[in-house]
């Protein structure tokens, strides 16, 4: 079962050779707590998803992830308003960011698997108009740090070290690697 709602994630887990049998987003609260920062947010809102899909469907296999895009201590939102998504486009504008995704399998035996995921990018420094045009195109919409790296914003990357697929909401090698410890993927 895959605890997300993320078309991403499941075009993603398709490239592994897996389509879910069960497709159940949950609802918790994804608000920062104070002094959080970005990396452990990834982690406790991956674990939270995980552990709330699991105690809907006791015995499934659950997979969850959560990615949060941070600059520094700053925790970027997932640009809701196009004012958010101009805010996140000028902070990263020709600088460094941290791309940080939880993933969590919990096991129908109980046993929970996670990894923390860090991609580091660099944007090259963005014109207005090269701002204004993406906006234009809304492929911002509810996305982390107010950008899509498999959309029009991929060519905004100057450097990236570590993992595309996590960029994108889901690191796909050590995806693969938890759910060969749970036994679901073969070797």
């Amino acid at each position: 079962m895959l605890a997300s709602a993320s078309p991403r994630r499941l075009d993603l887990l398709a490239r592994l050779g897996i389509i879910p049998d069960r497709v159940l987003p949950t609802d918790i609260d994804e608000t920062p707590r104070k002094a959080e920062l970005p990396r452990p947010l990834a982690g406790r809102l991956a674990a939270g998803k995980a552990a709330a899909a699991a105690a809907l469907v006791p015995g499934a296999l659950v997979l969850a992830a959560d990615t949060v895009v941070g600059v520094g201590r700053r925790i970027l939102p997932k640009a809701g308003t196009e004012a958010e998504a101009r805010a996140c486009l000028e902070l990263l504008s020709g600088r460094r960011h941290h791309v940080y995704t939880g993933v969590v399998v919990i096991t129908p035996e109980g046993r929970t698997l996670s990894r923390l995921v860090d991609t580091i990018l660099t944007f090259q420094r963005l014109t207005e108009q090269q701002i204004a045009d993406y906006l234009a195109g809304g492929e911002w919409r509810g996305k982390a740090g107010g950008y899509a790296i498999q959309g029009r914003a991929e060519v905004f990357v100057r450097f990236l070290a570590g993992s595309h697929s996590n960029v994108i909401g889901l690191p796909l090698f050590e995806t693969a690697q938890l759910l060969r410890g749970a036994g679901w993927l073969r070797p």
